[in-house]
């Protein structure tokens, strides 16, 4: 049985794909969301699928190889979509879904390092061209630094005093050494989230630089689209899902200045028109079979 991605009939159902329609998958993955997509815009419909993971490409093109001449497939980040697309001649397309964060695969593989669960390597880069992994991150930063990427990409409380435990029990060069030195300042209490959690989910979005990726992306996203275009987002945590809900919400305004005033210096009608004003989460069907979803929020909007 081939595995579902997050809100698979979900994200179908959004971008309503169509025959000859021209989509894009920015995040590809294993290629389960583009599997779906390809099959509801048969038999002409094509699909632009980027990963910056050359291990996450290589399994998408065998789900893939049904559709061999309908995909494009490149290791690129979805950062460089408007570049993508020129290089196809595709001047606008008709959907496209972004599903942000790290895949199941990238946590089931311990040698990625991203998983506090299993020991192995603090590697976390999704691809070759992030500047620095976690282990450069956590053996050179100094403890302030390590204390602001904690609280301000994890949202953690004890950031200080985690930052504070790895800084003394340097040298860490595994997931297993770094998560003993923030259980030591941050013990686990209950049934409550394990304390490396946020540690562990800030460190990948520093590495990967994510939050920035998602800011560079939807403008292209929005810009590409065509009118009745949709653009669907997955997120996992609250700081990628509020980029996307400001940004989505702020090009669904319109922004005229009202008779005498200057509020706008540049006035424009709405670009967008919001599919769902909240986001749409996983059913409990689909948290009984995938418990990992149950943080996923989608938001999907309409070119005007």
């Amino acid at each position: 049985m081939q595995h579902k991605p997050v809100l698979y009939q979900e994200i179908i159902h959004a971008l309503q794909p169509r025959n000859s329609g021209r989509y894009v998958d920015g995040t590809l993955g294993a290629g389960g969301h583009a599997r779906g997509i390809l099959e509801a815009c048969a038999p002409d419909g094509q699909l632009l699928g980027l990963d910056v993971d050359p291990q996450a490409l290589a399994i998408a093109r065998e789900t893939l190889a049904p559709y061999e001449s309908r995909i494009h497939l490149v290791q690129a980040s979805h950062i460089t979509l408007r570049e993508q697309l020129a290089s196809l001649n595709w001047d606008a397309i008709d959907g496209i879904v972004l599903d942000l964060g790290a895949s199941s695969m990238q946590f089931d593989n311990p040698e990625r390092g991203f998983s506090f669960m299993q020991n192995g390597p603090l590697d976390m880069r999704f691809g070759i061209n992030a500047v620095m992994s976690a282990d450069e991150i956590v053996n050179t930063f100094d403890e302030r630094e390590l204390a602001d990427i904690i609280f301000k990409y994890g949202e953690d409380r004890d950031a200080r005093k985690i930052a504070r435990a790895i800084v003394q029990a340097r040298p860490l060069h595994t997931t297993g050494e770094l998560v003993a030195s923030i259980e030591k300042a941050s013990p686990r209490r209950g049934d409550k989230a394990h304390p490396a959690t946020q540690t562990f989910q800030a460190l990948r979005i520093a590495v990967n630089d994510e939050l920035a990726a998602v800011e560079k992306t939807l403008p292209q996203a929005v810009t590409v689209l065509k009118s009745g275009g949709r653009c669907a987002v997955i997120s996992f945590h609250s700081l990628e899902d509020r980029i996307v809900k400001e940004y989505f919400r702020e090009q669904s305004k319109d922004l005229i200045n009202p008779p005498y005033e200057r509020v706008y210096e540049v006035e424009r009608r709405a670009v967008l028109k919001l599919v769902n004003k909240k986001p749409i989460l996983p059913g409990e069907e689909e948290l009984r079979e995938n418990p990992r979803a149950r943080s996923a929020k989608l938001r999907v909007v309409e070119k005007l």
